[in-house]
């Protein structure tokens, strides 16, 4: 669907022949020449997402540095383990983040001391089937037990050509329409294309993925709904005189 066009024209004059006349500029943004429009437009594509990213972790206390690396080593396994009893592969199946540091508290008049050390892993964890990440992430959880941290997770696409070319359809009639305009209100009409570029479009915030609670054995429930695709494209047209 297309959304609002961020437009500007530079348009010309004409000469005593009724002509579109102009001169070429050297403009900051790579300016269009006089004679032509330039026109930003942006279009929108929704479809359901196919992949599920997880960013879990562990984050394990003990009083020496050792047995804190120990015991986040066992219970990132565990947690590594259940995604793969759950067909994830491997590749999919990747450490984040890794490291140890001490646990300090302040007693007053006497400072800073250690009370222990703390060592944390993370695991980025790609789930091809969003369908199944709910009772994945659930048994992942269980699995790691109160050392567990989800970090949270994004609902994206394993390919997302397909949804962008849409999306970039529906911004490039967005820029059509908006060159048109601006041709009729300069007398003028639409001659060739000179350029035409993907621009950055601005992203609005994207809402967390619905969570809600179903049992206590299946504590949370993911539903994948339907993930947007913004595009936005720069397009220069020659303009020429109406005959």
């Amino acid at each position: 669907m297309p959304g609002e066009a961020n437009q500007n024209a530079d348009m010309t004059g004409s000469d005593e022949a009724g002509n579109a006349v102009g001169r070429a500029t050297d403009e900051s943004d790579g300016g269009a020449a006089a004679g032509t429009v330039s026109v930003t437009g942006t279009g929108s594509a929704e479809a359901a997402p196919d992949l599920v990213v997880v960013s879990i972790g562990v984050e394990c206390r003990a009083d020496s540095v050792a047995a804190a690396w120990s015991r986040a080593g066992t219970s990132s396994d565990a947690v590594a383990s259940t995604f793969r009893r759950h067909g994830v592969a491997d590749e999919d199946i990747r450490t984040s983040g890794l490291n140890v540091r001490t646990d300090l508290v302040w007693r007053e008049g006497e400072g800073q001391s250690v009370t222990g050390y703390v060592a944390a892993s993370s695991l980025t964890v790609r789930l091809r089937t969003p369908a199944s990440a709910s009772a994945a992430i659930s048994e992942a959880v269980e699995a790691g037990g109160n050392d567990v941290r989800l970090n949270g997770l994004d609902l994206t696409f394993a390919d997302d050509a397909e949804v962008r070319a849409r999306a970039r359809d529906a911004a490039w009639e967005d820029a059509l329409r908006s060159a048109e305009q601006f041709a009729r209100l300069a007398s003028a009409r639409l001659g060739r294309v000179l350029s035409i570029m993907d621009t950055v479009t601005p992203q609005a915030p994207v809402p967390l993925p619905r969570m809600q609670r179903a049992s206590s054995v299946e504590a949370l429930a993911v539903e994948a709904g339907e993930t947007a695709v913004d595009m936005g494209i720069r397009v220069v047209w020659e303009l020429k005189a109406l005959t």
